[in-house]
């Protein structure tokens, strides 16, 4: 069994508690509670949760950069907990959410991660994808129940869709939905 030093906590919050819903959030749900603060020469500067758009003019006004969901984001530390496993192999496991009991290796990890990735854009058994929220078009007309949309990025809280609708990095979730059905039929 392997450890890897320093990095737990950072580890246990990615597969955990309110950031491991379906997705991983780019800034943890519970700054939306207990934001960070620094203090510095006189003045005070926070970072909150903020679920979809940004409340502040920074950045251009129109910043979301602050809670919601980056696809390529989440992609990416697939790809690094990959790498962790191909070099720990299955002797460094972590419990996987935390408090469920269940321990899995890193590749698992990165597995289940692809599915709830994936699940943004699965219909459930009404026909409503969390990547098209309430929209009653992409559940009910013939003429949009079908398509399906890739958002910029998406609702820290909903999984909805928000941004440019055909988003190219977003069409990583194909990769998602290649790497499960790869891994279902091994």
């Amino acid at each position: 069994m392997h450890a890897i030093s320093g990095s737990r906590p950072t580890i246990e919050r990615t597969r955990s508690g309110p950031d491991l819903a379906r997705y991983v959030r780019s800034l943890s749900q519970v700054h939306r509670e207990r934001p960070f603060v620094l203090a510095l020469d006189g003045q005070e500067y926070g970072v909150h949760y903020t679920p979809v758009e940004s409340d502040t003019a920074l950045f251009g006004g129109n910043s979301n950069w602050r809670g919601p969901v980056w696809f390529p984001v989440n992609y990416l530390l697939i790809e690094a907990l990959e790498r962790y496993h191909h070099f720990y192999g299955d002797g460094l496991r972590v419990e996987c959410p935390t408090g469920s009991g269940r321990m899995m290796n890193l590749g698992e990890v990165a597995q289940e991660l692809y599915r709830r990735l994936a699940g943004l854009f699965i219909p459930d058994a009404t026909g409503r994808r969390p990547c098209h929220a309430d929209d009653p078009r992409f559940r009910e007309d013939p003429h949009w129940r079908d398509p399906v949309t890739f958002g910029e990025y998406f609702c820290g809280d909903s999984g909805r869709g928000i941004g440019a609708r055909y988003q190219g990095w977003t069409t990583l979730a194909i990769r998602c939905f290649e790497d499960l059905a790869r891994s279902r039929a091994a």
